[in-house]
């Protein structure tokens, strides 16, 4: 057990009276106010140079912040201190909007899981591109995770999605187009084929667009998605997005089963797997893959990457697990570039 586990999760567990989301965003808060050297002596003990390239961009190693944790970017250059070799901010929308209604985030212990209906809570696509202009680079690739407005119409949803992307691609490495998350109503239709097109005929310019899909999908379905985003220009994938099931979940977590969101973590760490492999294999290796999803010991990673993920993003493995995965992930990124480039 690290001292994070040991010290740091329990009295961050323990805040607001075990709320989940009052610990997240105390956590980004202190995070945001780290001073430069405190930045350097964590850069120092948890960086790991172990540089990847994929979709026309250099990464210093395999393993990114997932979108979700940093939505609004506040906490930036403190990511790449604790060892995240890119990080991807939102889901942003055109819209500033308070998501869902409160409590919208639950910890599901004994399955080292999480549920959320957050419904992209954020201060909007022109605020994020302001902190961007002001902050600039943070010394890793950013991804910017984009989504549609809960006020937009699905029928205006290019749009909506456009007028983020005019805003953030200047300062992004790659844009990631969310169609996949289960708590915009309608937002999952997004991945049909007709409409995937549409987003990314008008989106696809000189910054990579990768598409993040939802591990609900049937393989048909997926392989659909597949075919409209290597004929539409799409960079590549990023499996998977939350589920909806409740399989994998422990005794002791059923009562929260009911709970409304998607489920992340644990129960979703061998889904991710599979269908990281199916893009992997019904694309050919044409599709670069972000893996997320589940990854809470470095072994997931490594497990990812052998299913054919390019780079792997970690979320709740995070919550749960602290800096030292991150770092412990990397290494095991880089020891399996080195196994397979034998």
């Amino acid at each position: 057990m690290t001292l994070f586990e040991s010290t740091v999760r329990p009295v961050l567990f323990r805040l607001g009276g075990g709320d989940a989301e009052a610990a997240h965003e105390f956590t980004l808060h202190r995070l945001a106010g780290l001073p430069a050297p405190a930045r350097s002596l964590m850069r120092a003990r948890y960086a790991t140079s172990a540089p990847v390239e994929a979709f026309g961009v250099r990464f210093p190693n395999a393993v990114g912040l997932a979108a979700g944790m940093d939505k609004n970017g506040i906490a930036l250059p403190a990511w790449p201190a604790l060892g995240f070799g890119f990080v991807e901010v939102g889901t942003v929308t055109a819209k500033a909007q308070p998501g869902n209604d409160k409590p919208r985030l639950f910890r599901l212990r004994g399955s080292e899981a999480i549920i959320n209906r957050m419904g992209f809570n954020n201060a909007g696509a022109a605020a994020l591109a302001t902190r961007l202009a002001a902050l600039g680079p943070i010394g890793v690739p950013l991804g910017v995770s984009l989504g549609k407005s809960k006020v937009t119409p699905l029928e205006e949803a290019v749009e909506d999605y456009l007028t983020s992307h005019r805003l953030l691609h200047p300062y992004a490495d790659y844009i990631a187009v969310n169609v996949s998350s289960p708590n915009t109503p309608g937002l999952r239709s997004l991945q049909d084929k007709s409409a995937i097109a549409d987003l990314l005929k008008a989106l696809v310019g000189p910054k990579p667009v990768l598409v993040k899909i939802a591990p609900d999908l049937t393989e048909p379905a997926i392989a659909e998605l597949l075919e409209v985003c290597l004929s539409h220009g799409a960079a590549g994938v990023i499996a998977t997005n939350t589920t909806l099931s409740r399989d994998g979940l422990a005794q002791s977590d059923q009562p929260r089963a009911t709970e409304a969101g998607g489920l992340s973590g644990r129960p979703l760490t061998e889904k991710a797997r599979k269908v990281v492999h199916f893009v992997h294999t019904e694309t050919g290796g044409r599709l670069p893959i972000i893996g997320v999803g589940g990854i809470m010991e470095p072994d997931d990673a490594a497990r990812l990457l052998d299913a054919g993920a390019s780079l792997v993003q970690l979320y709740s493995g995070f919550i749960y697990r602290g800096p030292a995965l991150v770092r412990a992930a990397a290494k095991a990124a880089a020891n399996h570039q080195a196994a397979s480039a034998r």
